[in-house]
């Protein structure tokens, strides 16, 4: 039992961030070649590690799409970074999950920081933008039973996102509801009894 725990530790601290990594530097390597950067234009967003901001063109055959640039500095901002883009891109398409359309690596030769951007349809606001412009309370009854679809989703693919909050769920031009930002998503198999979130949303056990 010892060994097979110690194991499991491995697999989840450094074998499936590895990979992770691997995946998200190949993937990154494609669309840079078939699709090259995207222009960025307008700063739409600002998160805790990184900022969207729209486009100027489309990119690949999308044409609605926002960019979100992350900024890494450490081996730790790495695997989660590609942990996010990997459990993101294994699901397949929900209407209630924002999709990740690609991703672009830049490496800084002259340092030890690289930008990672990654490529996602755009959506119109997010719920605390909607919130405050004035919502029905029909409406959010509905952006509320979009959320829970779109958790339960996660959780029918074995993944907890840990992370849900105002700005973690987008509205379309319908104000029908996605959920955005799996940074902290983990797989069930991978829960290390860690406390992660973003404290004023977590509930106060």
């Amino acid at each position: 039992m010892k060994d097979t725990d110690n194991r499991r530790q491995q697999v989840r601290k450094n074998d499936a961030p590895l990979f992770a990594r691997l995946a998200l530097e190949s993937t990154s390597f494609i669309d840079a070649i078939l699709y090259g950067v995207p222009e960025l234009s307008k700063e739409v967003g600002r998160g805790q590690y990184g900022v969207v901001f729209s486009t100027k063109k489309s990119w690949a055959h999308y044409s609605r799409i926002a960019v979100k640039s992350i900024m890494i500095c450490d081996d730790k901002h790495w695997n989660d970074l590609a942990m996010e883009f990997y459990y993101a891109r294994s699901l397949p398409e929900n209407d209630r999950i924002v999709q990740i359309r690609g991703s672009i690596i830049e490496h800084n030769y002259n340092g030890s920081s690289s930008y990672v951007y990654l490529i996602m349809e755009r959506l119109t606001r997010d719920l605390y933008a909607g919130l405050k412009a004035g919502l029905d309370w029909l409406l959010r009854l509905q952006i509320s039973l979009d959320v829970v679809h779109g958790l339960r989703f996660l959780h029918n693919h074995g993944l907890i996102h840990r992370d849900i909050k105002l700005k973690n769920v987008l509205l379309d031009r319908f104000n029908r509801a996605k959920i955005t930002d799996l940074g902290f998503c983990k797989s069930e198999v991978m829960i290390s009894g860690s406390i992660v979130g973003t404290p004023i949303h977590m509930a106060p056990e």
